[in-house]
């Protein structure tokens, strides 16, 4: 429990690291409806996952744009520092690069209807856009030249592609029930699998 000064006031530090906390559980619950329910799913479902009151969410993000916008880059950041976690943790480097895919699906997943959500500013997505490349395509690039470095996939494999040939993947998944864009990517990688020899 944080110390309170005499007058019994929470040091101001304190309440910013909680306001942190609440923001990044917001983003996190945002991330996960936008998964189930797509960009446009209502913010009273966000809140009522989150345990929060409507207030809560628009103090914080005052238009769905800047909630959006927040959510994309909160899952760019959570994409980016898993790959060395995954890396660290995974029984190997194929192990990690297949987890960072099923997070990056999810990343992809929720960025769909992004750009309708901008509409008004489609400088902005652009610039979403580059932050997206700078903080991915080299964390992608550490985890295929792991998996390249033991063996386990070919030497010939750009970051850039795969996650061009993951995003193309993942880009039909709302408009066919019957369309799995995991069980597709999850091909995709084993397609980068060098034969093993017998």
């Amino acid at each position: 429990m944080p110390a309170s000064n005499p007058s019994g006031d929470v040091p101001v530090r304190s309440k910013r690291a909680d306001a942190q906390r609440n923001r990044q559980t917001l983003l996190s619950t945002a991330a996960e409806v936008f998964v189930d329910s797509g960009v446009d799913a209502p913010i009273r479902e966000i809140a009522a996952r989150a345990g929060v009151g409507m207030g809560t969410i628009y103090r914080h993000f005052p238009t769905r744009a800047d909630l959006v916008v927040a959510v994309y880059r909160h899952q760019v950041e959570a994409c980016a520092e898993a790959g060395p976690s995954l890396l660290a943790d995974a029984d190997s480097p194929f192990e990690a690069l297949r987890g960072w895919a099923d997070l990056f699906v999810d990343f992809l997943v929720t960025k769909h209807g992004l750009a309708n959500a901008l509409q008004s500013d489609s400088g902005g997505f652009d610039t979403l856009h580059a932050y997206f490349l700078d903080r991915l395509v080299p964390v992608c690039g550490e985890l295929l030249d792991a998996a390249a470095e033991a063996g386990e996939i070919r030497a010939d494999v750009h970051a850039y592609e795969v996650m061009r040939g993951i995003g193309n993947l993942c880009a039909g998944h709302d408009s066919d029930p019957r369309y799995d864009p995991r069980r597709l990517v999850g091909l995709l990688l084993d397609g980068l699998r060098r034969p093993q020899p017998s």
